[in-house]
C-alpha cells in the first residue's frame, strides 16, 4: 500500500516531468500517494518547438509566463503537487566552440546555494523517495547535469541536522532513483511492432545510426501503461515544447501499452535493500508510520549504493578499445556514511540493455529539453 507515502521528482525544466516518469506519477497519485514535482528552472531559454506557435506574439513576448501556465496545466493533468526552485534556465549552448553559459543561470549557480534551496523543499514536503537524472543528466544539457548534482547533494544533506540548520527540521529521504531513458531493447521492440502492424516506424533511422554506449542500469520497472494517455496529455499541455504531429506521437498508444508498458528507473542510493526485479519505488518502506519513523532516524546506514565508483575499471567497447566510460556492479553495502558522488564517469551493470544517449538523438527528438 502506498497510501500517504510521498514521492518527489526533481527536474530541470517544465515539461521534463511530463516526458520522464509521468505515467508513474499519475499511477501513484491514483493509488493515494502524494507526488511533488520540483522544477529547478522556469525553462525561460527553451526553444519553441511547435511550428504552429513559433511566431505567436504573446509567446514571444512572455515565454516565461507561458511556460508557467503550461506547467500548471500539466500538473493538473497528472494530479501532482508542484513547486519552482527558482533558478534561471541556462539554455542549451550550440556552436563550435560552444559559447559561454549566460551569467546567473542555474548551471553556474553556487552548489551551496542550490543545495540549500532544495533542502528547504525536502524538509518541508518530507518525501520518502526522490527521483532525478543520472550523473550525465540523462542527456548532457547543462541544467540536467546540474539538476543531478543538486538533487544528490540535497538528498545527502537533508537528513543532517548540522547542514543548513535554518532550512527546517532534518528529514532523510530513504531512496533516490534515476529516471530511465530510451534503451535499445525498448526502441527495437516498438520498432518491430510497428513494422509487424504494417506501419512505418519513426525509429528506423535512429536504430540504423545507433551506436553502443553504456550498459543499462535498470533496477526498477513500474507497470503503468494504463496511465500512458495521461502522460501524453500532460506532455501536450506544454504546447510550446512539443509538436503534436511530430516524432514522439507517431506510435499508437495501443502498441506502446502492449509492447513496453513500463517506465524504468535506476536505484542510486537506498537506506532499505533493493530487491531483484523491483516493481515499486516505495518497496521496502513499510507503512506510512514506519517510513516516517525511518526518515527521522539518525545514523541511518546505506543498504544499496548504485552510484558510480570513481575507481571502476574502463569498460571494453565491442571493437576492443577502451571506452571513456566505466562500469561496476551495483552492490549492497553493509554500512558506510553517505557521500555525494556526482558527475563521475562510469556505469553500473544491472540489465542487459544499452541506453541511448543524446549522441543518438537529434535536437527534434528531445521533447523540448533545451
Amino acid at each position: 500500500m502506498v497510501e500517504g507515502l510521498r514521492l518527489m521528482a526533481v527536474h530541470a525544466h517544465p515539461d521534463d516531468e511530463s516526458s520522464k516518469g509521468a505515467a508513474t506519477t499519475a499511477k501513484y497519485v491514483a493509488a493515494g500517494a502524494s507526488v511533488m514535482v520540483v522544477s529547478c528552472t522556469g525553462g525561460e531559454r527553451g526553444d519553441i518547438l511547435n511550428e504552429k506557435l513559433k511566431n505567436d506574439p504573446h509567446i514571444l513576448r512572455d515565454i516565461a509566463q507561458v511556460r508557467r501556465d503550461e506547467m500548471e496545466a500539466a500538473r493538473a493533468v497528472l494530479g501532482c503537487e508542484h513547486t519552482w526552485l527558482g533558478f534561471v534556465d541556462s539554455g542549451l549552448p550550440e556552436g563550435d566552440p560552444l559559447p559561454p553559459l549566460p551569467e546567473g543561470c542555474f548551471a553556474l549557480e553556487d552548489l551551496d546555494v542550490t543545495t540549500e534551496a532544495l533542502v528547504r523543499v525536502i524538509r518541508s514536503y518530507r518525501p520518502h523517495v526522490m527521483t532525478t537524472y543520472d550523473e550525465k543528466g540523462g542527456y548532457p544539457h547543462p541544467d540536467h547535469i546540474m539538476c543531478h548534482t543538486v538533487a544528490m547533494s540535497a538528498f545527502e544533506a537533508a537528513g543532517d541536522p548540522e547542514r543548513y540548520p535554518h532550512a527546517g527540521e532534518p528529514w532523510q529521504p530513504l531512496k533516490i532513483y534515476y529516471n530511465g531513458g530510451w534503451s535499445k531493447d525498448r526502441l527495437t521492440a516498438i520498432h518491430d511492432a510497428m513494422l509487424e502492424g504494417g506501419l512505418d516506424s519513426p525509429y528506423a533511422e535512429w536504430l540504423a545510426n545507433w551506436r553502443p554506449r553504456r550498459h543499462g542500469r535498470v533496477t526498477t520497472r513500474i507497470a503503468c501503461s494504463d496511465y500512458f494517455e495521461t502522460r501524453d496529455r500532460a506532455l501536450m499541455a506544454h504546447a510550446t515544447q512539443v509538436d503534436p504531429d511530430g516524432f514522439w506521437f507517431q506510435v499508437p498508444l495501443a502498441i506502446q501499452q502492449r509492447v513496453w508498458g513500463v517506465e524504468e528507473f535506476e536505484a542510486a542510493v537506498s537506506y532499505v535493500p533493493i530487491p531483484e526485479e523491483e516493481d515499486d519505488l516505495f518497496a521496502g518502506l513499510g507503512t506510512l508510520a514506519e517510513a516516517d519513523a525511518l526518515a527521522t532516524t539518525r545514523g541511518l546506514e546505506i543498504a544499496y549504493d548504485g552510484r558510480i565508483s570513481p575507481d571502476a575499471e574502463p569498460e571494453q567497447e565491442e571493437d576492443g578499445g577502451d571506452s571513456s566510460e566505466t562500469h561496476v556492479e551495483a552492490h549492497t553495502v553493509e554500512a558506510h556514511t553517505v557521500e555525494a558522488h556526482t558527475g563521475e564517469a562510469g556505469d553500473t551493470v544491472v540489465s542487459d540493455s544499452d541506453d541511448i544517449t543524446s549522441d543518438d538523438i537529434t535536437s527534434d527528438e528531445t521533447n523540448g529539453e533545451h
